[in-house]
């Protein structure tokens, strides 16, 4: 009986750590029932969809994601296993947009920078879930993430995420950060963006907005 137990104890302690590991790592809504119809006013429900670039097309699809991002996926939050949770709200019958959520890395913590979209993938709410800053009331403020609304992945493209410069007319030229000594938080938070439109693009989408990229952020 002991020698049962402690073969079992053993296979607990095996699995324990990779268990604990993807939980910490997924970005779903703290309460989805309450968040939802706080996101979408007048919304009867919604469908939870559970998805991971290893599932869907693995190292031929994270390396097309990474070249859209323009940048290399790295560390705890960004492998290839990681999963993701999209939000899919209704009212009645029809679909009226879409709740996505991904970790990114900030200067004092992990970050959580939520989207809600439309069907179309235009941003309707930004906010962050999780935000580890010594500016974080600042970033938290409404003002800023007022600042996202109305922009889609188009609006990123001309975004660099390495650089933290934009070309051409984009949309992300005009988002102002609030507190300069904030500036490795703020660049998170738009490379958090890109990365969440990209990724929502990818799994829901259809990748509606791939001929942008290709086109150099141009609509033709």
């Amino acid at each position: 009986m002991n020698k049962k137990f402690n073969i079992l104890l053993l296979f607990f302690w095996i699995l324990l750590p990779s268990q604990f590991l993807y939980a910490a790592v997924g970005c779903d809504l703290n309460d989805p029932d309450r968040d939802v119809v706080r996101l979408f006013p007048g919304s009867t429900g919604y469908k939870t969809n559970y998805v991971s670039i290893d599932q869907l097309g693995g190292p031929g699809l994270l390396a097309r994601i990474e070249e859209r991002l323009g940048d290399k996926f790295q560390g705890l939050f960004e492998t290839i296993d990681v999963p993701y949770t999209l939000y899919e709200v209704f009212k009645g019958k029809d679909k009226i947009g879409y709740i996505h959520g991904v970790n990114q890395k900030g200067q004092y913590g992990g970050i959580q920078v939520f989207v809600v979209l439309d069907l179309d993938g235009v941003i309707r709410n930004f906010y962050f879930q999780k935000l580890t800053s010594r500016y974080g009331k600042e970033l938290r403020a409404p003002k800023f993430g007022q600042q996202f609304v109305g922009m889609t992945l188009e609006d990123f493209y001309r975004y660099d995420v390495k650089t933290g410069k934009t070309t051409g007319q984009s949309g992300v030229a005009k988002i102002v950060n609030p507190v300069p000594e904030a500036e490795f938080d703020f660049r998170a938070a738009l490379r958090g963006t890109k990365k969440n439109l990209i990724l929502v693009d990818e799994f829901i989408l259809g990748n509606r907005h791939l001929k942008y990229h290709k086109s150099g952020g141009e609509q033709k």
